[in-house]
């Protein structure tokens, strides 16, 4: 560490610049007040007086406003020391020239205090575009420590949901089994025994416990998105739809449901995600169908480097108000008698593609149907066949 480099902390940065410009701007006025050379001209003299001045008043001004610019003010005595390195670089330089006394302006007094002076104010333009970096790396610096810090907090928070999830599925599920056996047995035993009404409350009592584990499940699923996903590898869209539309078969053909896809795309995603996603949109789009058969869309367009994939039904849709709430868990806009569900799957959809960098949406009247709109990237490895041959037509 040079002299500067002690000497500036110690007295304090800014206050050195301000120093520094106040004893320009007292020298200024002192030659102007009382000239060293009877000889000097008076326009001399104002020229000397307005170089000394003016590299004061520089000073001064810039001490004053560095709080108003947006150099931490850790870094002012790093301004301060090239202000010194500036001032010591030119005394060295006239001191290797060895200036000898002479007329005019090339008096060794005046080159001294003029020539110092610019140096310091070029110093003090040198000094702070470098507090400026400095101010930039350390404000860097200091923001991905808080997004580390940020980002560790998130894991232990997920870790703490995962581990409460987990208790609550063990712990909660355990009394539910039981209940649900008694309650069974009790029918068994006595089922002989009760009229109507005892026959109807066995039957709330045996429903609840189900609808409750079914939450429960829920949200054990919904805790473990991020914590127990799998990396993000290319999946192909078309092949996770087909297993999809396998395992609702029954539902399907109960329903009578007519599903119609566009040819998919490979995507960047966890292939167990992505079909549990499209699994809950499409349940839901069955169950919410209206009166007559199902009829579902499903499509993708590419926009950029990711693509939008629609899921639309031509079911009873949704009002608007109510369209933020269908993501939230355990929000539900029709009653138990009305339609089934936990109200949990579709936040568990949201979670899962803001866990692929995406985002979903809902476009939806009552009574017009409803279209799931979600974002996902396209793959990064192996070749997507429709994006390919989509652009050899275009050429």
């Amino acid at each position: 560490m040079d002299s500067g480099d002690r000497f500036a902390p110690v007295t304090g940065g800014r206050r050195l610049i301000l120093a520094l410009g106040a004893m320009y701007l007292v020298l200024a006025v002192g030659w102007a007040v009382a000239p060293t050379s009877p000889e000097m001209s008076l326009s001399n003299s104002l020229i000397v007086t307005g170089f000394i001045g003016g590299s004061g008043l520089v000073l001064f001004v810039g001490g004053y406003r560095l709080p108003r610019t947006d150099v931490h003010p850790k870094f002012y005595p790093v301004i301060a020391r090239w202000c010194l390195l500036g001032i010591g670089a030119i005394l060295a330089i006239l001191g290797l020239y060895n200036f000898q006394p002479g007329p005019g302006l090339s008096n060794p007094v005046r080159s001294v205090l003029i020539l110092t002076g610019f140096s310091a104010v070029a110093g003090y333009g040198v000094g702070w575009y470098a507090s400026q970096a400095k101010t930039n790396a350390y404000r860097a610096e200091r923001q991905n420590r808080l997004l580390e810090r940020t980002q560790r907090q998130l894991e232990e928070s997920n870790e703490r949901l995962e581990g409460f999830a987990y208790a609550a599925s063990h712990d909660l599920q355990e009394p539910l089994r039981m209940v649900s056996s008694y309650v069974r047995l009790i029918e068994r035993r006595y089922g002989d025994d009760l009229d109507d009404d005892g026959e109807e409350f066995i039957e709330y009592a045996i429903d609840g416990t189900e609808r409750m584990r079914e939450m429960i499940d829920g949200l054990l699923e919904y805790s473990r998105v991020d914590t127990r996903g799998e990396p993000l590898e290319p999946v192909d869209l078309d092949a996770v739809l087909a297993d999809v539309r396998q395992d609702l078969e029954l539902r399907i053909e109960e329903t009578d449901a007519t599903i119609e896809t566009d040819e998919l795309p490979r995507v960047q995603g966890d292939e167990t995600q992505l079909r549990q996603l499209f699994q809950n949109l499409l349940s839901n789009a069955i169950e919410y169908s209206g009166e007559g058969p199902p009829r579902i869309d499903v499509s993708a367009e590419r926009e950029a480097t990711e693509w939008v994939v629609s899921v639309r039904d031509r079911g009873i849709g949704i009002d608007p108000a109510d369209q933020d709430r269908v993501f939230e868990v355990f929000q539900r806009l029709h009653t138990q008698e009305e339609h089934s569900g936990t109200g949990i799957g579709l936040a568990i959809c949201k979670r899962i593609v803001e866990r692929h960098g995406g985002e979903i949406w809902i476009d939806s009247e009552p009574g017009a149907g409803t279209t799931f709109a979600f974002t996902l990237p396209e793959a990064t490895a192996g070749t997507d066949d429709r994006s390919t041959a989509t652009d050899s037509v275009s050429t």
